[in-house]
């Protein structure tokens, strides 16, 4: 199989080289060993696969794993759009996380473990990963994958309900309308999540949050995303008038001032001001950084 590792060391190169990262930096060398050392055809099932396309599902011609080696969303449950995401998304995010050795991590929606792997590897035999995933066969399947990792553990229940236990990261693989306060809760001081800020279409952005002094928290969104929903964190008209404000002020506009690129921290329980991009319920984001 060295055919297979080459296709991963190339594949790696290739996805952190994708999303700007230089193959001999410190942090590019960093995601190139993580992603050239999980197999995606053990995470992903026997072939051939069905790939995502702007024009759908793409069924690959063999059931050869070099196809599984390209920057390719691929499909986990075609009928309920669940894929293995794209690759060089999740480098994205996961470079944006500054995952460091040692801490301890949750992953949200962990489908068949393979980002999970990559999460295991980021933080080292020190740390530790407790990925939730709601689907049945999913979690399985998950939990079957990563038995060869000892600091990982598979829960097949929602990573929503609260109290989650506290933690450095938070990970999440599923749209949400808000950032939903067992996520904010857990983090400890330093503490860092990144989930997708959705409207009802699935469509939207990976926002940014980290927890600074006197609870307060920074944020900023990362990159445009298309996830699934995540079941116990929408809402129906949040989702609408997300829709509206990605339209006006953010999906694809990079120039327009007080937009969604220029949100700078995350306020909850309190009432919003002049500087506010997007308001939720009880949370809103503010284009002016925590005094």
């Amino acid at each position: 199989m060295n055919h297979l590792h080459s296709f991963r060391s190339s594949f790696a190169r290739l996805v952190t080289g994708i999303a700007g990262m230089a193959s001999d930096s410190t942090e590019g060398a960093r995601f190139i060993e993580v992603f050239s050392s999980v197999p995606r055809e053990q995470f992903i099932g026997p072939g051939p696969w069905r790939i995502v396309t702007q024009n759908g599902y793409v069924s690959v011609p063999s059931d050869e794993p070099a196809f599984l080696y390209q920057d390719f969303a691929v499909a986990l449950l075609p009928d309920k759009h669940i894929n293995n995401g794209q690759p060089s998304l999740h480098v994205r995010c996961l470079a944006a996380l500054q995952i460091k050795p040692g801490e301890k991590v949750i992953h949200v929606g962990a489908g068949t473990g393979y980002y999970t792997a990559m999460l295991a590897r980021l933080v080292g035999q020190g740390g530790s990963v407790v990925a939730y995933e709601l689907d049945d066969g999913l979690a399985a399947k998950a939990a079957s994958n990563i038995k060869d990792y000892p600091n990982v553990s598979i829960q097949n229940r929602s990573g929503v309900d609260g109290p989650l236990a506290e933690c450095d990261v938070i990970y999440v693989n599923a749209g949400a309308t808000t950032p939903m306060a067992p996520w904010l809760d857990a983090l400890l001081p330093g503490g860092r999540l990144l989930f997708p800020l959705t409207t009802a279409h699935g469509f939207g952005a990976m926002l940014l949050v980290a927890r600074a002094a006197q609870n307060g928290f920074a944020a900023k969104f990362v990159i445009q995303a298309a996830f699934i929903h995540c079941s116990g964190a929408r809402d129906e008209a949040t989702g609408k008038k997300l829709a509206e404000a990605f339209q006006t002020g953010g999906i694809g506009n990079f120039q327009r001032q007080g937009g969604m690129w220029d949100v700078k921290s995350l306020r909850r329980n309190t009432q919003p001001d002049g500087t506010c991009w997007f308001a939720g319920n009880d949370w809103w984001l503010s284009t002016v950084a925590l005094p």
